[in-house]
């Protein structure tokens, strides 16, 4: 049976259920899973949708993702590889009655997980664009009840014109740092003295590169901080000015970090003091790092 293709009001309970689905998802993936998304037009309040809960997942590893196919199965899921998107993997559940979809793409593929959070960003902050799109959306449906196919080519161009607005406007870079910085969280052993990973770090310099770094915890205080180990990745690099630090903790929690690298940090370049450290990740609020070292010493 065809697809029914129909428009719904905003339902104030699709942001519920894909925290059930989070949730379901995360205890499927464990430790490769870097961060999911709510995507789609029913995360965005207000806007009439599909009832579909678009969801994408960031994992450090598609092929161990793969590993795990089968209990995606038992959830109900539909699992159809990379469907006309290279690197992703594609899922739906509901058969007909479509009910979620997933799009999983691996932590290095920031091109396609850039585009998903800015087009929904970008429509939860233009009212007039989110006016336009649900109209469109609503005249495609009307006329496509049983046509999914014709209903996406009619408005594929509109999709298509807005995301490049959209990732032209919005600035995800504290996302990406800390998606980069959960990639190489991993706490383990070394050695009968060392231990490693259970903190991570993820820098931009100001020529917008990003370098990532874990604590190396030692016997005898001969360590590591995250952040000292990123730096010595960007200086190994011949780069030397920070403009943006991430800090997290092994359960994937903000941290700021310690008097040591803050100290290291206002030594780096003249503009040390202007370095921003994130401290809210659902806000992107950011300190800078002089507040944290009010009358620095030189």
């Amino acid at each position: 049976m065809p697809q029914h293709v129909f428009i719904s009001d905003y339902n104030t309970k699709w942001p519920l259920k894909f925290s059930e689905e989070k949730q379901a998802i995360s205890a499927i993936l464990k430790d490769n899973c870097i961060a999911i998304y709510h995507i789609g037009s029913t995360s965005v309040n207000g806007l009439s949708a599909k009832p579909i809960i678009d969801i994408m997942v960031v994992v450090k590893s598609l092929g161990a993702a793969d590993c795990v196919r089968d209990k995606f199965l038992h959830l109900g899921y539909e699992w159809l590889g990379e469907f006309g998107i290279a690197g992703r993997r594609y899922l739906r559940k509901g058969g007909d009655n479509r009910t979620h979809q997933i799009h999983i793409f691996a932590a290095d593929d920031w091109q396609n997980i850039h585009r998903h959070l800015a087009f929904r960003d970008y429509l939860r902050t233009h009212d007039d664009v989110r006016k336009k799109y649900e109209a469109l959306k609503r005249s495609l449906a009307a006329k496509f009840e049983y046509d999914i196919e014709s209903y996406c080519e009619g408005k594929d161009a509109f999709v298509k014109r807005i995301e490049e607005l959209a990732v032209g406007e919005f600035d995800e870079a504290w996302e990406h740092l800390y998606i980069c910085a959960k990639k190489v969280l991993q706490p383990r052993a070394v050695s009968k003295f060392i231990e490693a990973g259970s903190v991570a770090a993820a820098l931009m310099t100001d020529r917008g590169n990003i370098y990532t770094g874990v604590c190396i915890d030692t016997a005898c205080s001969l360590g590591m901080c995250a952040e000292r180990n990123a730096i010595g990745q960007m200086i190994t690099n011949s780069e030397y000015t920070i403009c943006k630090l991430v800090v997290i903790d092994a359960d994937g929690d903000l941290l700021m970090p310690c008097g040591a690298c803050r100290e290291n940090m206002m030594q780096l370049c003249s503009e040390g003091g202007d370095i921003e450290i994130l401290k809210d990740r659902d806000s992107c609020a950011a300190v800078g790092l002089k507040s944290l070292l009010p009358k620095w010493w030189a």
